[in-house]
């Protein structure tokens, strides 16, 4: 095994802090270099089967008091989906609000269709990802919101779901 590979599936097991909280990633996640500072880490999940694109996670923090409440950042996530027979995505979206883990209430959402987030903030451009699944989070910390966010095809993303739990209740606040 190359040594960059060796580190990648050391790191990807290894429980890590960041902005006062501790995790542990799954085994299998692809670590990936931040695409900004808001983002305290990142992951590929590989493409399961047919799918042609790796799933993506992500956790943010962006400081104390920022980001919204959990409602308002449930509402932004399953706007950031659209349902190809014309329901509306809150119809079929799947939400958990107030369940606590290690002390800390998380909020959650689940929900399938067409991706069709900006491709990045305040752009014009959207995505158009049929076939996508997004399952998004917020965790309650005493030092602000941290969120999960965890998107990709929809197979990819049903073959990594219960690392995303097991990712999401390891979560804990230092």
């Amino acid at each position: 095994m190359r040594p960059t590979a060796l580190l990648i599936a050391a790191l990807a097991t290894t429980s890590l802090s960041a902005a006062s909280i501790k995790y542990t990633a799954p085994a299998g996640w692809v670590s990936r270099t931040p695409a900004s500072t808001a983002r305290l880490a990142e992951w590929n999940l590989p493409k399961a089967g047919a799918d042609t694109e790796d799933g993506l996670v992500t956790l943010y923090f962006f400081g104390a008091n920022m980001g919204g409440n959990a409602q308002a950042n449930i509402d932004r996530w399953i706007g950031q989906m659209s349902q190809p027979d014309g329901k509306a995505s809150k119809d079929v979206a799947k939400t958990s609000a107030g369940m606590t883990i290690s002390g800390l209430r998380i909020s959650s959402v689940d929900v399938t269709g067409t991706y069709v987030a900006e491709v990045t903030p305040g752009s014009a451009e959207h995505y158009n990802k049929s076939g996508w699944r997004q399952i998004a989070a917020l965790i309650e910390t005493p030092g602000g919101p941290h969120f999960v966010k965890v998107i990709g095809p929809a197979a990819t993303i049903a073959k990594w779901e219960a690392t995303v739990t097991t990712f999401i209740r390891s979560i804990s606040y230092e």
